[in-house]
């Protein structure tokens, strides 16, 4: 974060792209230096029901007929920017809580919509973490400290969720993490980026500053 800061400070005019909900706190961030924002929950949109598909495919690594998530069609409605225009993605938590399905193909489309030398910066859980870790929205206070808001998401936008009930509607439970990288996962999942550098935060976290 330190990296990226210093980067915020030291030039002018940048394309940034802030993956969450919108965060007043981010944006205040970014424009007051002169940046551009961008911001778009990506989690949240990966909760579509209709992104699920069955694996026609019959991976092995899944139970036969277990729906997947159809990447080309969340990719069709999500993340749409033109190539090359950020030169800084705060990915945050996401890959640690976004589906199977979707993490590769989003990574991919970040590549392409980053400006080459662009920066991201990404949080992994290690092992400690546990798989109720909860989840995040991160807030940017000042240069090396964030604010942590617990984010939950509401049992009918799930998949397989039909639940319509007033009552069921007001229930909210915490997204789930998914799976925990460790350094050779996360160097496989941004291999076609031309460096990764990574740092040991606070917990339970690794953060991972990536450049395009």
């Amino acid at each position: 974060m330190g990296a990226v800061s210093r980067t915020l400070a030291a030039e002018e005019g940048l394309c940034i792209l802030d993956l969450g909900a919108t965060s007043p706190a981010n944006i205040h961030c970014f424009t007051e230096r002169g940046h551009k924002s961008y911001s778009e929950d990506v989690l949240q949109s990966s909760l579509d029901p209709s992104l699920a598909v069955r694996d026609e495919h019959q991976d092995p690594v899944l139970e036969d007929g277990k729906a997947v998530l159809d990447s080309q069609r969340f990719l069709a409605k999500n993340l749409v920017y033109q190539t090359g225009l950020f030169d800084i993605v705060f990915c945050w938590n996401l890959p640690d809580y976004l589906d199977e399905s979707l993490v590769r193909p989003v990574i991919g489309r970040l590549w392409t919509v980053m400006k080459p030398g662009g920066m991201l910066l990404a949080f992994f859980h290690t092992h400690d973490a546990g798989p109720d870790a909860p989840c995040y929205r991160y807030h940017i206070l000042d240069t090396d400290t964030l604010e942590m808001q617990l984010i939950t998401a509401h049992p009918q936008t799930r998949r397989g969720s039909h639940s319509k009930s007033p009552e069921s509607s007001s229930q909210k439970v915490n997204f789930r993490l998914q799976r925990v990288f460790n350094n050779r996962h996360i160097e496989n999942l941004f291999r076609d980026f031309a460096s990764i550098k990574f740092f040991l935060a606070r917990d339970n976290v690794r953060e991972v500053l990536v450049v395009r």
